[in-house]
């Protein structure tokens, strides 16, 4: 646990390092319609959904920081979801950002997601679990040492050859 939570913090301060270095390349650029996109990211109307982004990606893994927080099992499982999160608001980010601000003032706009949008959101969870549910039913997960345990030729002593007991 502890060594995969150091490489939680490592990976979290990577991207913290790539989001600062993006905001540098836009900047140093020259370009302002660059420079713009990256601005409106963080302080446009979706500036909630980026700096939900930084703090779930970035900000929550810096608990790590502490040995009693990287031993923990519930931290660790906590820090998981909100970097999951995290990584869904940047794929939200990547695309609702660059789409709702166009070179055209005229064509910029809110995103307000539609039925259709919230059913194929929800229907990928339901086909996700689906998949899986069947996957599990079908080819379900089991050990080999507790299949081992179960079956009665498993044990030392049971049976004298391939066939079980010969008497």
């Amino acid at each position: 646990l502890d060594v995969m939570n150091k490489i939680i913090l490592t990976t979290g301060s990577l991207v913290g390092y790539a989001y600062a270095t993006e905001f540098f390349i836009a900047w140093y650029s020259g370009n302002p319609f660059e420079s713009f996109a990256f601005i409106n990211r963080a302080f446009g109307p979706y500036a909630w959904a980026y700096w939900t982004m930084v703090s779930c990606n970035v900000i929550s893994p810096q608990i790590f920081w502490f040995k009693k927080a990287r031993r923990s099992i519930p931290i660790m499982m906590t820090v998981a979801v909100f970097v999951n999160i995290g990584m869904w608001f940047e794929r939200f980010v990547i695309t609702v950002t660059s789409l709702s601000r166009d070179f055209l003032p005229s064509s910029w706009g809110y995103f307000r997601p539609t039925i259709v949008d919230m059913c194929t959101f929800l229907g990928s969870f339901g086909l996700f679990f689906t998949l899986f549910l069947l996957f599990c039913r079908f080819l379900p997960i089991v050990a080999m040492a507790e299949v081992k345990t179960v079956v009665p030729e498993g044990h030392a002593g049971h049976g004298d050859g391939h066939g079980g007991s010969h008497e």
